[in-house]
C-alpha cells in the first residue's frame, strides 16, 4: 500500500469516526494513523510557492518543505545559518557574501548551489527574468534593497545592496526567502505553486483541494530526519468544527484555538502550547482630520479603553496588553521601560474636554474576522462601549476581511476615524517602517492609513535600518517607541499569545515566536 493511499484511507476513516463520536457527544481514543500527523489548519493554502503567498496559514506548511539561507534560532527571532553555513558583511554594510552548505540537493535530485540562489532572487526581483511570470511576488519588497545577486563560485554567492539594510538577514529567514528548485520552476512554470520542490525535511506528496495537503518525510534530507512519516494539513475553516474534530480524535494538532474553547482541553489526553510572538493588535486613528487630529484626543482614547478587561474577559487571557508599536517578542529591540496606557476614564474625559472634543461622533471600521484580529467583533463592541462611556458617539461599520482591507489600506481620510488592525512581523523594522513613517502614507505606497507623521520618528527608522550594530539599532528603536507611544497614532491594544493543542500521542511539539510551524522533530505515536 502506498503512503498516499494509506494516508487517504486513514484520513477519511479518522474524519468519519470523529464526526460519529463528536455527534454522540463522546470522546475518542486515538483514531489517526500512527506515524502520520494530522494538522487542523484555519484555511486552504493559496499556493505552495513561498514567493507568492503572504499568509501565516500557508507559511506553516512551506517551512517544512523549503529552507532559506538563514533561519530563526529555535525559541527566538535571532538569525542562524541554514542553507548557508556562514556569511561576511562588508564594512559599509552593502555586500553580503554567503558560504553555502555543501552536499544539499532539492527533492527532485537537482543540486542546491549558488546558481540556484541567484535564480531564486532574480526570478523574484527581475521583471525580465524568464520565470518572473510565475508570480505575483507580494512580499518582494523585503528584498528591494538587493541590487545584484552574483555567483562567486559553486558554493559562494554575493548580494550587493543599494544601501545598508540591517533587516536583510532576518528577511532571508522569513518564508519569502525560502529557496525553491529552479528545475521545478522551469518544469511547471505558473503551476509551480501546486508542484513545490524544496530542500526541507518533508517533500510534497499531494494536494487534494479543500481536503488536505500531504507532505512526506524526505529520506535524503541533509540534516536530522523528520520524526513522522507524513504530515497531513487539513483546512477546517470553522473554529468550532476544528475544536470538535480535535476533541473527537480526527486531528492530532490544532492551531489557533478560540479563547473560549481552551478550557475544553485542560484534562487528560491533550496538551496546550502557548507562545508569545511578534504580534500587535491596534486601532489605527485618523491623525489627519477629525477629533484624532489632536494628540490629546488620541491619548484620551488610549486611557478610555479598558484593555485589561478585553484581554481577560474577551480574549480569556490569551494575550497581554500592548505598551507600544513594538511587540515584546523582539526582546533585543523592545523598550521594557514603557508601561501600557492605564485604564483611566477620568483622565480621558479631562483630555477630551481640554481639546474641546466632547460628544464627537466617531466612525469605527471593524472586520468580521481576519489575520490576527483576535475576536474582532466582540473586541470592537467592547471598545465602542468604553469610548461612549467617556462621551464619544461611536458608530461601528463592519466589513468582511478583504472588503475591510480595501477600505482601510487606501487610508481613512474622508471615511472613518478609526479602524482595527493587527500585524505579525519578523523584524522590529517592518511594521513601523511600513505603517508609521510619513513616507508610508497610502498615496505614497505604504500602510500608514491614519496619516501619522513625526520627522524624528522618520529619522530614527531610517537610521535603524541602516545601522549594522545591533545595540545601536536597539537604542534607535527604543527611542522611536517612546515617541510613538507619546504621540499615540494608534490605540495599543494587545499582543497575542499564539496557541495550539496536541493529542497525547504527539511528542516534541513546540510553538515558535515566529508563528511558523516547524514539525521536523515531532513524533506521532
Amino acid at each position: 500500500m502506498t503512503l498516499f493511499s494509506w494516508t487517504r484511507r486513514g484520513l477519511v476513516a479518522a474524519a468519519g469516526a470523529a464526526f460519529l463520536i463528536g455527534g454522540l457527544g463522546g470522546s475518542a481514543d486515538a483514531q489517526t494513523p500512527p506515524g502520520v500527523l494530522i494538522v487542523g489548519q484555519i484555511a486552504e493554502p493559496k499556493s505552495l510557492d513561498p514567493a507568492a503567498v503572504t499568509a501565516v496559514n500557508d507559511f506553516r506548511i512551506l517551512v517544512n518543505v523549503y529552507e532559506g539561507l538563514t533561519r530563526y534560532k529555535s525559541g527566538t527571532l535571532e538569525v542562524e545559518p541554514a542553507l548557508a553555513t556562514g556569511w561576511d558583511i562588508s564594512e559599509d554594510g552593502t555586500e553580503y557574501t554567503f558560504t553555502l552548505r555543501d552536499g544539499v540537493t532539492f527533492h527532485d535530485g537537482t543540486p542546491f548551489n549558488a546558481e540556484a540562489v541567484k535564480f531564486n532572487f532574480d526570478r523574484m526581483l527581475d521583471e525580465n527574468h524568464p520565470y518572473h511570470n510565475t508570480g505575483p511576488f507580494p512580499l518582494s519588497f523585503f528584498f528591494s534593497a538587493v541590487e545584484a545577486t552574483e555567483v562567486i563560485d559553486n558554493m559562494t554567492v554575493k548580494f550587493t545592496l543599494n544601501a545598508p539594510y540591517a533587516p536583510f538577514l532576518s528577511n532571508l529567514a522569513y518564508p519569502t526567502g525560502l529557496i525553491v528548485s529552479p528545475a521545478a520552476v522551469e518544469a511547471h512554470g505558473p503551476d509551480f505553486g501546486r508542484n513545490p520542490v524544496g530542500t526541507g525535511p518533508f517533500k510534497f506528496g499531494e494536494w487534494r483541494p479543500n481536503e488536505a495537503v500531504v507532505v512526506e518525510r524526505h529520506d535524503g534530507y541533509w540534516g536530522e530526519a523528520a520524526g513522522t512519516q507524513a504530515v497531513v494539513f487539513r483546512p477546517i475553516t470553522d473554529a468550532n468544527t476544528r475544536v470538535a474534530e480535535m476533541l473527537a480524535g480526527g486531528i492530532d494538532l490544532m492551531v489557533e484555538v478560540p479563547p473560549t474553547s481552551l478550557g475544553q482541553f485542560s484534562g487528560d489526553g491533550f496538551s496546550v502550547a502557548e507562545q508569545a510572538g511578534p504580534h500587535v493588535w491596534f486601532l489605527i486613528l485618523n491623525a489627519k482630520e477629525g477629533p484624532f487630529a489632536d494628540k490629546r484626543v488620541r491619548q484620551a482614547a488610549n486611557y478610555a479603553i479598558n484593555k485589561e478587561a478585553i484581554v481577560n474577559d474577551v480574549l480569556e487571557g490569551t494575550a497581554s496588553v500592548a505598551a507600544g508599536p513594538t511587540p515584546p517578542a523582539f526582546g533585543w529591540a523592545y523598550n521594557e521601560a514603557l508601561d501600557p496606557y492605564p485604564y483611566d476614564p477620568e483622565k480621558a474625559r479631562a483630555l477630551i474636554a481640554e481639546a474641546g472634543a466632547e460628544g464627537a461622533t466617531l466612525t469605527f471600521y471593524v472586520t468580521e474576522g481576519g489575520s490576527g484580529m483576535l475576536d474582532p467583533v466582540p473586541m470592537g463592541t467592547a471598545i465602542q462601549a468604553d469610548l461612549e462611556a467617556v462621551g464619544f458617539d461611536v458608530k461601528i461599520e463592519t466589513y468582511e476581511w478583504n472588503t475591510f482591507l480595501g477600505e482601510v489600506n487606501p487610508g481613512l481620510e474622508g471615511k472613518a476615524d478609526m479602524a482595527e488592525m493587527a500585524w505579525m512581523t519578523n523584524d522590529p523594522d517592518t511594521l513601523p517602517y511600513l505603517a508609521l513613517r510619513s513616507e508610508a502614507w497610502p498615496d505614497k505606497g505604504g500602510f500608514n492609513s491614519g496619516y501619522y507623521a513625526n520627522p524624528k520618528v522618520d529619522e530614527l527608522l531610517e537610521a535603524a535600518r541602516s545601522a549594522t550594530d545591533q545595540d545601536e539599532r536597539a537604542r534607535l528603536y527604543r527611542e522611536m517607541q517612546e515617541i510613538v507611544q507619546e504621540d499615540a497614532p494608534w490605540v495599543f491594544v494587545a499582543n497575542w499569545k499564539q496557541n495550539a493543542v496536541t493529542s497525547d500521542r504527539v511528542e516534541n511539539f513546540g510553538l515558535e515566536p515566529s508563528f511558523l510551524l516547524h514539525l521536523q522533530s515531532v513524533v506521532k505515536n
